[in-house]
């Protein structure tokens, strides 16, 4: 099939390497023309496991290919694929400009039927935004033009993305019109085979899917994070709590990792987004709004402690940073929780030596060079001269790290886990003193 792609963001570049790698005919359509010039050289603007090598090899094969030509783009492909940004506004509520754009610029130069697929996260009520922008669009070219608007909401996890494109544990399909569903059954038949995992439903059902998944996923971080500092003060350890419930099947373990809050360019904008969706809807979502006051509030609860520790004395004191971005196996650093620590640390005088397998030059493009801030090319770099560790990024390499060297290289032996990743008893063996989440007074 030929398949057109707006956007070659985080979410573009996954679906069109993966479309193109089970034979599709893919163009990605972006207006950056830096990008797209990158792009063409093999440059690719993320991190993400197997995308540089499945890019490389579809582009070599001629199944994939880039261009800034909206035009040659509309002109492409039976699908039309929208998946351009959303950033939240001042409000929380999602910014739709990008896509309303992708939409009249369809309607400007399609010539035929077309099937445009909302790949982007999108508020309920979106399709129809889209349906009613490119059909003002055809009325003004003086066209009466068939098109299908769909809703094809993505479930990637950054740093498993590829993973979860080519063997989805769902695929939803919202569309009120048959033929179009039997269409994207067939687009998606090669990652389909055995059991059935393609979903259809109506356009605003498959909209609202997107947002509450991320929200209910939200939602069990931030409660286990209300329960972890529940722990605290009570003096129970949250870790053998999790282990307590998670084993009950109808709570399971996924998601109920306590730490120092989510980030990520999904979680804080959808939550947002849905309880901004709910406000205008005449329902004010209690629930979600406790969800996003709670994660802020923990981003600030590993800061805390480090300033509890030094007597809130943090001026002249260097905190070495174990993780940057948001989650492993990226170099996504929105709405981290390390850059809230960082910037509490700045903000008390404190320095920060930090290293991270992937989020360096992320961090160096965000904050720049100054001169208290060291990102160090190896994590026991990072350590040298430090008073303390903070552990931000639950990152493989450093679930079992040399504590000896720790004990040597740290002025003082102390250690602030905002992941979980070590046990205080051995620490406390060791002669570290350990600060976690919820790990009891």
């Amino acid at each position: 099939m030929k398949i057109t792609i707006f956007g070659t963001g985080y979410v573009g570049l996954v679906t069109g390497a993966c479309l193109a790698e089970i034979g599709n005919q893919v163009l990605c359509v972006d207006i950056d023309e830096a990008k797209i010039e990158g792009l063409k050289q093999g440059r690719i603007p993320i991190y993400e496991p197997g995308l540089e090598s499945l890019v490389k090899r579809n582009f070599e094969a001629g199944r994939l290919q880039f261009t800034t030509d909206v035009a040659d783009g509309v002109a492409h492909g039976l699908f039309q694929f929208v998946c351009v940004g959303t950033p939240p506004d001042e409000d929380g509520s999602a910014d739709l400009q990008h896509v309303l754009t992708v939409a009249r610029s369809i309607g400007q130069h399609m010539a035929d039927y077309r099937i445009i697929v909302d790949k982007s996260t999108v508020p309920v009520g979106t399709a129809d935004k889209v349906t009613a922008a490119i059909r003002e669009t055809l009325e003004a070219r003086g066209l009466n033009l068939e098109f299908d608007v769909v809703s094809n909401p993505e479930f990637l996890k950054e740093g498993a993305a590829v993973e979860d494109f080519m063997k989805p544990d769902r695929i939803i399909v919202g569309t009120d019109n048959p033929r179009t569903a039997e269409l994207l059954k067939t687009l998606y038949e090669p990652y389909n085979r055995n059991p059935d995992r393609l979903i259809v439903m109506d356009v605003r059902s498959a909209e609202l899917t997107k947002y509450a998944a991320n929200a209910m996923l939200a939602t069990k971080i931030s409660f286990m994070n209300e329960l972890a500092n529940l722990a605290e003060r009570f003096g129970a350890d949250i870790e053998h709590v999790r282990i307590g419930i998670g084993s009950d099947p109808r709570i399971g373990y996924h998601f109920i990792y306590p730490g120092a809050g989510y980030g990520g360019s999904c979680f804080p904008k959808d939550v947002k987004a849905l309880a901004h969706s709910a406000g205008q809807a005449g329902l004010r979502a209690e629930l979600l709004e406790a969800v996003e006051s709670v994660n802020a509030r923990q981003k600030q609860v590993l800061f805390n402690k480090i300033a509890k520790y030094f007597d809130g004395r943090l001026a002249g004191k260097t905190i070495a940073l174990w993780g940057l971005a948001f989650k492993p196996n990226t170099d996504d650093m929105r709405e981290a929780s390390s850059r809230v620590l960082m910037e509490a640390l700045w903000e008390a005088g404190a320095s920060v030596r930090a290293f991270d397998p992937e989020a360096r030059e992320e961090t160096r493009r965000i904050y720049g060079e100054r001169p208290d801030l060291v990102l160090c090319e190896r994590a026991e770099q990072a350590i040298e001269g430090a008073d303390a560790l903070a552990v931000l990024t639950e990152w493989l390499e450093f679930r079992s790290p040399d504590f000896e060297l720790l004990r040597q290289k740290l002025s003082e032996p102390v250690i602030f886990d905002g992941r979980n990743l070590y046990d205080p008893e051995l620490m406390a063996r060791l002669g570290i003193r350990y600060y976690g989440i919820g790990r009891g007074l």
